[in-house]
């Protein structure tokens, strides 16, 4: 089983951002992802999450309006997208199989003028 998120991303504030989760090894539609993110010198905030079997989603009250979850079950990919960059989400983001312990290997975002 793996999850392999894409490369560190570098945005100027009031930018987005769409970080990608790719799974193998298991039934994409069988567990929900979550996205969670730990920024520097912090523990870890859990953002939300999405169904892939029918990307439902829930999202945490702090990012509502600005995250948008999707999953695409033709390439088993989930996606985070994050729009209105400030320099407090400058953090790395993680996708996990809620419930397991499969995680991806995190995905440096820096937002920085």
């Amino acid at each position: 089983v793996q999850l392999v998120q894409s490369g560190a991303e570098l945005r100027n504030p009031g930018a987005s951002v769409k970080v990608s989760c790719k799974a193998s090894g298991y039934t994409f539609t069988s567990y929900y992802i979550d996205w969670v993110r730990q920024a520097p010198g912090q523990g870890l905030e859990w953002m939300g999450r999405i169904d892939p079997e029918d990307g439902g989603t829930k999202y945490a009250q702090k990012f509502q309006g600005r995250v948008t979850f999707t999953a695409d079950t033709s390439t088993s990919t989930a996606y985070v997208e994050l729009s209105s960059l400030r320099s407090e989400d400058t953090a790395v983001y993680y996708c996990n199989a809620w419930g397991t312990n499969y995680w991806g290997q995190g995905t440096q975002v820096t937002v920085s003028s």
